[in-house]
């Protein structure tokens, strides 16, 4: 831990403008963005006195090295820059408010000719039109199997669409009128889109005219007689009532907002968020986030910039309620207006139905944080015991707060990969995970592990002097412990590897996978950890997610190689001319065996290109891979 005082700014230094700062670590990694109406009032307030700041502050202000700022003209301006600077950098010491689960959206993909409306989690896509979030998938496929009567717009994947298209016969949603089946032609790319923009509307909450419609339509059809038609109808009308009854109505004006409440306590806060939109809840999302000493207002400002940060303009409605204002709600109002296109109003609600619905948020975000604390007890106490367990039996300077672990994986020597995958705080940080192709000649793990952890330690060494703008590169961060799958020999391996890189700030372990040993490098005896502590669980799930992590590409590069021709990769040999090879001899067996002569009786292959493939064929008959059984991994026999 650095001490503050070494890098504390003058304070006549600090200019009293309003501007957005970064705090860096001795990496020169960006771990803390933050903004201030005067830069001079807040970086002074972190230096003053270490003990009355929040611990987690008091760890940040530890943690740093240099601190660093940049003036602007407006608080507009400073909220723009610091979410920009926030994504970027994904400092570790802001706040993240990140969804405690994979949400499912209904998704329409506009920006295809013929829009598709299905299932959809993850980042959202440019052109595509989101309604949710959903708790559950399958109620959105519920809402969707009802509204395909009156909505018939396309459900099918790319290839279903159109092998229908060649076939010239549509799926079974087509014959059942559940789809229009642009794919044969039965409707128009136009008609099709008039069908989705239909769909969208409904969707959006603007129903009150299609239910109209339909009614209307049903009576003329009664009065002409038409009953059949009217049943139709009455039907389709129905299954819009149906789709309507899953979701509570609970503004009577058709109000387009966000319904935001917090829950917090000392250590951490939960956010909940329903969404209504045409006065009814369609969907609804939580989050569970760190608290520091921020205020809450300060914290309801940097929910809303990530939450609508990344949002389209669609995704923004005209009004979100809120249980504080922000520091600065016109401000925040006037940045939100701009990327929506049109006004946005915050506001507290104080009375009827916006102040009821705001108490029912409320309620949902205590009992998320009621029920987070519960696991969190148990959590946070047992990585505390394992990390404090890894200090002592190890003998390391301080706790590893990051670990790093690295695996080998192949099939007798071939499509050797390793895969490296990273824990901070005792949790996996899967953004952080990586994977490598070994390209040495050695086959054998040690040898593989010695390039792999070579590779890895150039790049730090490298990257961590060229790091640009704080920007977190692939490998400018060095882990506190690093552990290797395998006994003494890979832990020997990993340690040479440190030394002669001049890596001393980096403790190494290995991990046997027989009797659960732990090896240090140039030891002759292993540390044996109890049975069953929670330090040795820790080891167990690192190493066992690193052996996942390298069966899973080692799996994806095999099934790849068994796909590749033997043709594959010969210069100046295309698919044309694969293709005439293979009609001339029949097989690859032919091909290997066929001479440069041979070869180039092939139409469309001269002399100088037969002697090419021959001589790539000839060359790869040396390095057959092995047969593989691909039920049950056994390497067959020659």
């Amino acid at each position: 831990m650095a001490d503050p005082t070494t890098y504390r700014p003058a304070p006549g230094s600090i200019p009293v403008d309003p501007g957005v700062y970064r705090f860096r670590d001795a990496h020169g990694q960006v771990i803390y963005v933050g903004k201030a109406k005067s830069l001079r009032s807040r970086l002074s307030s972190y230096f003053q006195d270490i003990g009355g700041l929040h611990p987690r502050t008091a760890r940040m202000v530890r943690t740093g090295a240099s601190v660093e700022w940049t003036v602007v003209a407006n608080e507009v301006e400073a909220l723009q820059l610091e979410y920009s600077w926030i994504k970027e950098f994904d400092p570790r010491f802001n706040v993240k408010y990140r969804d405690d689960k994979s949400y499912p959206y209904l998704a329409v993909t506009m920006g295809e000719e013929f829009p598709r409306a299905q299932v959809l989690r993850g980042s959202k896509r440019p052109g595509t039109r989101y309604f949710g979030p959903y708790a559950h998938a399958w109620a959105i496929r519920e809402t969707l199997d009802q509204l395909l009567r009156v909505f018939p717009v396309r459900t099918c994947s790319a290839g279903v669409f159109k092998r229908a298209g060649q076939v010239g016969r549509p799926c079974l949603l087509g014959y059942i009128d559940k789809c229009s089946a642009p794919c044969v032609g039965r409707v128009d790319a136009d008609t099709h889109r008039q069908i989705a923009e239909d769909f969208c509307d409904f969707m959006a909450g603007n129903t009150g005219r299609f239910v109209k419609s339909l009614t209307e339509q049903m009576k003329q059809a009664a009065a002409e007689l038409d009953f059949e038609r009217a049943a139709r109808l009455r039907d389709d009308i129905a299954a819009m009532t149906k789709a309507l009854e899953r979701s509570a109505v609970v503004f009577t004006d058709a109000t387009d907002a966000d319904v935001f409440a917090v829950a917090e306590d000392q250590l951490e806060m939960a956010v909940q968020v329903f969404h209504v939109r045409g006065g009814r809840v369609r969907g609804q999302r939580g989050w569970v986030a760190e608290m520091d000493a921020e205020s809450v207002p300060e914290l309801v400002e940097r929910l809303l910039m990530q939450v609508y940060g990344a949002e389209s303009a669609e995704g923004i409605p005209r009004e979100v309620l809120l249980p504080v204002l922000p520091p600065e709600p016109a401000a925040m109002s006037e940045l939100l207006g701009s990327i929506r296109g049109a006004k946005v109003a915050l506001r507290v609600p104080q009375r009827g139905d916006k102040k009821t619905l705001m108490e029912t948020v409320q309620r949902n975000a205590d009992q998320s944080l009621a029920r987070h604390k519960v696991a969190r007890a148990g959590d946070l106490s047992a990585r505390a015991q394992a990390l404090e367990e890894l200090t002592e039996h190890l003998g390391l300077d301080q706790a590893p707060l990051r670990i790093e672990c690295f695996d080998v994986s192949h099939v007798q020597g071939t499509n050797v990969v390793a895969s490296m995958v990273v824990f901070e705080d005792g949790l996996a940080r899967k953004s952080e995970y990586r994977r490598f192709i070994v390209r040495g000649e050695a086959v054998d793990d040690t040898a593989a592990m010695r390039e792999v952890l070579t590779r890895r330690f150039q790049r730090y060494l490298t990257e961590r002097t060229e790091t640009e703008d704080g920007r977190a590169k692939k490998f400018a961060y060095p882990p506190n412990l690093l552990v290797v799958d395998g006994g003494q020999p890979q832990a020997n391996a990993a340690g040479a590897v440190l030394r002669e890189l001049g890596v001393v700030d980096v403790a190494v372990v290995g991990l046997a996978k027989r009797l659960e040993e732990v090896w240090l490098p140039d030891d002759d005896f292993p540390v044996i950890l109890p049975r069953g502590s929670e330090g040795l669980y820790l080891l167990q799930r690192v190493r066992d997610e690193a052996h996942r992590f390298a069966i899973t590409f080692h799996r994806e590069r095999r099934s790849k190689a068994m796909t590749v021709s033997g043709l594959d990769g010969i210069p100046g040999l295309g698919k044309s001319r694969q293709a005439a090879l293979r009609r001339h001899f029949g097989s690859m067996t032919k091909i290997r065996a066929a001479s440069a002569e041979e070869i180039a009786d092939v139409p469309g292959i001269g002399p100088t290109l037969a002697g090419t493939i021959a001589a790539h064929l000839g060359a790869a008959a040396d390095q057959v891979e092995p047969a593989v059984n691909l039920t049950t991994g056994e390497v067959l026999a020659d």
